[in-house]
């Protein structure tokens, strides 16, 4: 096993720490004296524009965060991503998400299989379902066409297909919508079918092994509802399954056991982690929904952004870039947190996609081989829409005692431009995106406050320290491929980060552990009093509560 680089012993960290030390940052003065500056820390991603100017970043440092990624092999471990070595070493895989979106003229073999060939004989498949759903050819047991599609799934099978469902509803099919069941929360399901129609409703069922806990419990409620249903109008039952579930799952034998025609289940491979998978059949529900086209165009953003990462020297490679300058305010600065505040209504659910991607990948206490970390890894990503959060936590960002770096994202073209009265509200609300990195970066003085007529006394209140750090994305409007390119920048910064950290970034031990935990005391729950006696006594205090409350135990 090749061993991970300690970065701390590196010449570099050793740099950027006294760089740390010596710095004081004053991004006034350092826009002044350097009129070029915008312009030379600003980049060009496909159809991104890309923003580096406002972070404490000056040319030394970014040369230092530079040599760091290049002392610690973020260019080799890339490479080796790519080529399909197994890097996810405790679980011994390929990382292949990459390989999701690799044009069919690509080849591209891994432990005998050729991968790419593989993804489009898939992707195919997908297509040819979603054509049938959509055009109407495919009709559920009464011989109407589909409305509704139901996706059952967690984490990775929820979060990225919900995520892109909101940002892409403008390209949904006329007639056509999609709801999403993942809490194991009985009124997760219950919500989401209690005003369905069942003859017009298809379930796709979202589980590799056919065997999560929360989706088949959800799967089997939703089974047992649209049954009812059809039964509750009159409507036979018989082969009804089969014409409104689908799966996307590997486990052939546990999908027809189901009921599901193994046809119509859709598989995906072990070297695609859930939270990487929005781009493989897990994101089904989006090709029957927004069409084959736009999920084509979807899949060419990421590898647009792929090949960019692929390619660029670590100086002018922006997701390196930014995963650099993450560590930087991580590791220097001790931020533990980080914001993404998309100005587009449309990328809602982009900040908890986020969360999972980059808190289950790096949120790790050991090293790859198994040693500990050297230093801090990992950030509390979070995040909501803007102009929401500007009424909400922006107080804490402009005049909070941590430092909180932010990524504000933005395009320039809405899919529903409106004027109130002779105003663009579109461009309304992008000078509140601008305003906000402006005030963020240069804040406010005292004498600028006293200078208003501010009474003396409340002068301090109204002072804005700034250099608070920020990251500026737009893009010219919120298409298929800029919502892959968006995806695939922050899987490449995350990516970046472990590298540096020298942990396996496609591993999420501590997700699994909850789950073994969560299957050991559900007898006891249920009254078992042989598992009750085996748990700890906060835990049968609290079983024992539940209990007596639960009025049809």
């Amino acid at each position: 096993m090749l061993k991970p680089v300690d970065a701390t012993t590196t010449p570099a960290w050793a740099t950027l720490t006294q760089l740390h030390q010596e710095l004081e940052p004053d991004l006034r003065s350092w826009f002044d004296s350097d009129p070029d500056r915008a312009e030379r820390l600003s980049y060009e991603l496909g159809d991104l524009f890309v923003d580096l100017s406002k972070n404490l970043l000056t040319d030394e440092v970014r040369d230092a965060l530079v040599a760091l990624a290049e002392q610690v092999d973020v260019p080799g471990r890339r490479d080796a991503m790519y080529a399909g070595e197994h890097i996810n070493v405790t679980e011994d895989r390929a990382v292949l998400h990459t390989a999701l979106r690799r044009p069919a003229t690509d080849s591209l073999t891994v432990d005998g299989q050729d991968v790419v060939a593989d993804v489009h004989a898939t992707l195919e498949k997908i297509y040819a379902f979603a054509r049938r759903v959509r055009s109407g050819e495919w009709t559920g047991v009464t011989g109407k066409r589909i409305e509704t599609v139901v996706n059952i799934g967690i984490g990775g099978s929820d979060l990225g297909p919900v995520m892109v469902y909101e940002a892409l509803k403008p390209y949904v099919q006329e007639g056509l919508s999609a709801r999403f069941i993942s809490n194991i929360d009985p009124n997760d399901c219950a919500e989401k079918v209690k005003d369905l129609d069942p003859e017009t409703t298809l379930f796709i069922i979202a589980s590799k092994t056919f065997t999560t806990l929360e989706t088949l419990t959800n799967a089997r409620m939703a089974r047992d509802w649209f049954l009812g249903a059809l039964q509750a109008k009159g409507v036979p039952t018989e082969g009804a399954i089969a014409k409104h579930f689908v799966a996307v799952s590997t486990a052939l034998e546990k999908v027809e056991a189901f009921g599901i025609d193994p046809v119509n289940a859709f598989g995906f491979w072990s070297w695609v982690g859930g939270r990487y998978s929005v781009d493989s059949a897990v994101g089904t529900v989006l090709a029957v929904t927004v069409g084959p086209e736009a999920f084509a165009e979807f899949l060419d953003g990421f590898h647009t952004v792929d090949e960019h990462f692929a390619t660029k020297a670590p100086a002018e490679n922006v997701p390196m870039l930014m995963g650099l300058l993450n560590v930087w305010y991580r590791n220097f600065f001790k931020a533990a947190t980080h914001a993404v505040l998309p100005y587009a209504q449309y990328l809602h659910r982009f900040p908890a996609y986020l969360q999972q991607l980059t808190m289950e990948s790096n949120g790790k206490s050991v090293r790859w081989d198994g040693s500990p970390v050297t230093t801090e890894t990992g950030e509390v990503f979070w995040g909501e829409p803007g102009t929401n959060g500007q009424h909400a936590f922006y107080q804490l960002i402009h005049q909070g005692t941590e430092l909180i770096p932010a990524d504000f994202i933005a395009v320039a073209n809405p899919a529903h431009p409106t004027k109130d009265g002779d105003k663009d509200v579109h461009e309304l609300f992008l000078a509140n995106y601008l305003a906000q990195t402006a005030a963020l970066a240069f804040g406010k003085t005292a004498e600028e406050v006293r200078a208003e007529g501010t009474p003396e006394a409340i002068v301090p209140a109204r002072v804005f320290a700034g250099n608070r750090p920020t990251t500026s994305i737009l893009a010219p409007a919120l298409t298929p491929s800029v919502v892959g390119q968006l995806i695939a920048l922050y899987e490449h910064i995350t990516f970046t980060e472990g590298i540096v950290w020298g942990i396996d970034s496609f591993d999420q031990w501590g997700v699994e552990l909850g789950k073994k935990l969560a299957l050991e005391i559900a007898p006891a729950v249920g009254g078992d009093e042989q598992a009750l006696s085996a748990q700890d006594a906060s835990t049968r205090q609290l079983i024992a509560r539940y209990r007596a409350e639960r009025r049809d135990a």
